[in-house]
């Protein structure tokens, strides 16, 4: 970070955002060491598209569209308002979200097989019942497939959308993103997500017409999404990523939701506010830079000889 920058308050914006979503000032909390360990690169490497995705700041914008189209699937909903502290813990939340996605795009094989492990032990807990509009009662459990389906689909057209409208990169198209990042649901148990751009557009159409929908608990947790308790200096900027994130939904979700629709304006606010942050962060996360020089260590021979 440069002079100008530190004597604008740089690093303690910085600073104060990295706590926000990893739990660690610095950016690094214990479980980010994890990415220095394993003799393998991963399940992707660091000329994936899905490293391309995942290290740029657009999936701020991603997580918030994810969490907006979890919020218009019942059941979905109904384990994360019944099983989770989102309203008392938020930060907690998305600490825990963020270490998931963080450990399973840049780890090695083993590290990731044991974070799948807590995620899976926390699944097993998670099930109970929910009551539709019709009043109609509905069992889930956070194991079922089709509910790890729409989770995993909901957070890849997310993250993929918001690349390509907000990145900085002049080429945003990652081709190979869906069918690399098909590989992360293995784990937790899903073995049928889409691999291509056409065959997410065919899934989530399937659960837009057929499974999307409202219930009680809708409007209180949509309304939590779009109105969290941030500090007032967070909330302009978080402002302008949630409108970013609405403006770019399906509008049978916006129906769903129960939410007005946003201009594609709000991507053009976003994308300068995403910029500065990245300059006051540096180009990688610490945990990116931690994982990649395991692979530099690994590819080395003279690291490999000197073991």
């Amino acid at each position: 970070m440069n002079l100008f920058l530190k004597a604008l308050g740089g690093e303690a914006i910085a600073g104060a955002f990295r706590r926000t979503v990893s739990g660690d000032v610095s950016g690094v909390p214990q479980w980010a060491l994890q990415m220095g360990e394993g003799d393998d690169v991963g399940f992707f490497g660091v000329d994936s598209d899905v490293w391309k995705v995942h290290g740029s700041l657009a999936t701020l914008v991603g997580g918030v569209r994810a969490l907006l189209m979890q919020a218009a699937y019942p059941a979905a909903l109904a384990g994360v308002s019944q099983h989770s502290s989102y309203d008392t813990d938020p930060l907690g939340r998305l600490e825990r979200t963020t270490r998931w996605l963080t450990i399973t795009s840049f780890a090695s094989t083993e590290v990731i097989e044991r974070e799948a492990q807590r995620v899976r032990a926390m699944h097993s807990r998670v099930n109970g019942s929910y009551q539709d509009n019709s009043g109609t009662r509905h069992q889930y459990s956070a194991e079922e497939e089709r509910h790890l389906l729409w989770v995993h689909c909901a957070f890849t057209d997310s993250f993929i959308t918001a690349y390509r409208l907000l990145d900085r990169a002049p080429e945003r198209t990652a081709p190979h993103y869906v069918s690399e990042w098909a590989r992360s649901a293995e784990p937790l148990g899903l073995r049928a997500a889409p691999k291509s751009d056409q065959e997410l557009a065919l899934v989530l159409e399937d659960f837009f017409e057929n499974q999307i929908g409202s219930i009680d608990l809708t409007s209180d947790v949509v309304r939590f999404i779009i109105h969290p308790p941030f500090s007032k200096l967070a909330l302009p900027f978080y402002r302008t990523i949630c409108n970013a994130a609405i403006s770019t939904l399906d509008p049978r979700v916006i129906k769903v939701l129960g939410i007005k629709k946003r201009s594609r304006r709000w991507i053009n606010a976003a994308i300068p506010m995403l910029r500065a942050l990245q300059l006051l962060l540096g180009e990688e996360s610490p945990s990116q830079s931690i994982a990649r020089e395991r692979i530099r260590r690994i590819s080395s021979p003279h690291e490999r000889n000197s073991e």
